[in-house]
């Protein structure tokens, strides 16, 4: 496995412990006032968290599915920051742009397109097989 893919990995399991933690987080500050939208937002931090972790997963093992819901999820990170830059929201900004920007990185370099490219291969060498 080429290292900018395993930084990537690395990366976007930590973002997924962020979202679960975020989301169980939001459970446990749950206000009678707000429980539909409580509940919902941490079941979507805790839903997103688990995809980010099955998707670093899937590229750790060169799974090439998992490669669009990473390069998704890092687009997004940075229209978020993008609206978090300025005022008090800054350090939010920077928080989102500098793991999206190594992930996407790692997963756009030569080395990494190349290894989940030969993933490809060995899949239509097996399906010829069959």
């Amino acid at each position: 496995m080429p290292p900018p893919l395993l930084v990537a990995a690395a990366l976007v399991l930590v973002e997924g412990l962020v979202a679960v933690i975020f989301g169980v987080a939001e459970l446990a500050d749950l206000d009678a006032k707000r429980v539909a939208m409580g509940v919902t937002t941490a079941g979507f931090f805790v839903v997103l968290g688990v995809a980010l972790g099955l998707c670093a997963w899937g590229l750790r093992a060169l799974r090439t599915w998992a490669r669009g819901p990473v390069l998704l999820t890092q687009l997004i990170a940075l229209g978020l920051a993008w609206n978090f830059r300025g005022g008090e929201t800054w350090g939010i900004s920077v928080a989102l742009v500098i793991p999206a920007l190594v992930v996407l990185a790692g997963m756009l370099h030569p080395a990494t397109m190349a290894a989940l490219e030969g993933e490809d291969e060995r899949e239509s060498e097996n399906g010829d097989r069959d």
